[in-house]
């Protein structure tokens, strides 16, 4: 995408190696533009990589500025502000995000999590005799999964077809819940979600989750696939209740509208369809580079204040 539009680029991952960190601040002193991808540095390196940049775009999708569990930390908030501050252009992955830059950041555009929509739609033969639920994620947020056990315990007592794929690096053990672990892989994930029935997205509430940028619950609609999801964070804004799947709160919710969706196959097929839509519209990588690009290249075009 970038070299059909006109752009070059270099990607550099940060190992902390001095000659890594060289080459950094060389390429930044040699391009028009520097985007630090969710990534916050110490007061020296960030200072000097500040002054390299001839247009410095911070651009995050996690809530960095945080502990991993949601804990406050000082010492990730000053490196945050520090980074906001600082920044000609801030791209946020979700409004939570947004709204905690605002106050500091000279200029702000929400980039929404984005995927190749083609890859997922796939007509695939879903299983006759299981009911398949899905959950993809990795073993970071296993206990957000964990957290819907009982509730899908419960479901599998009424729906004795009901089973629980696991894309993951992980499995769980359950002896009243069938489950399917599949390792995950980047050339057969499409395919394993599209051969589900619905897709899954438990998730506490809590200062962390509500910077999650909801990949999962994109990647389910891309798929075409209902999605039963817990009110919280983008979630909440992403999935429409009763139109491409449903929000749950509690055990008796997520009971409620699984029984629903295993009973009315017609539903499963307009929700599948109706967030596929809302995917192709709203989260494509085509959609989002446009926007990111515009935004870039518009502040280009404008004098960046002093550093």
């Amino acid at each position: 995408m970038f070299e059909a539009g006109g752009w070059s680029f270099k990607h550099i991952e940060d190992n902390r190696s001095l000659a890594t960190r060289k080459s950094i601040l060389f390429e930044a002193a040699h391009s028009d533009a520097v985007v630090i991808l969710r990534r916050t540095y110490s007061y020296p390196f960030f200072k000097l990589l500040r002054f390299a940049s001839k247009y410095l775009v911070f651009d995050y999708d996690d809530a960095v500025f945080q502990k991993d569990r949601g804990q406050p930390s000082n010492s990730r908030e000053r490196s945050f502000i520090r980074s906001i501050a600082s920044a000609d252009q801030v791209w946020a992955g979700n409004n939570y995000l947004a709204d905690r830059a605002r106050p500091f950041a000279r200029k702000i555009i929400v980039l929404p999590t984005s995927l190749d929509t083609d890859k997922y739609d796939l007509n695939v033969d879903k299983e006759q005799k299981f009911f398949d639920l899905v959950w993809i994620g990795s073993s970071a947020t296993r206990e957000h999964l964990e957290s819907a056990l009982p509730a899908l315990e419960a479901a599998a007592g009424v729906i004795p077809a009901l089973r629980l794929k696991i894309i993951a690096d992980f499995t769980l053990e359950s002896d009243k819940l069938n489950i399917v672990p599949i390792r995950w892989s980047e050339k057969t994930e499409a395919h394993d979600l599209a051969s589900a029935h619905i897709g899954i997205a438990p998730l506490p509430d809590n200062l962390f989750t509500r910077g999650k940028c909801a990949l999962k619950v994109i990647q389910y609609m891309a798929a075409s696939l209902p999605v039963i999801s817990s009110p919280t964070g983008v979630n909440k804004e992403i999935v429409e209740h009763g139109v491409n799947g449903f929000l749950a709160a509690g055990e008796q919710e997520w009971l409620t509208v699984i029984q629903q969706l295993a009973n009315d196959n017609a539903l499963r097929n307009s929700m599948g369809k109706a967030g596929r839509k809302r995917c192709v519209d709203n989260f494509s990588l085509q959609s989002t580079f446009q926007k990111m690009i515009s935004s870039l290249e518009n502040g280009l075009t404008q004098t960046a204040p002093p550093r």
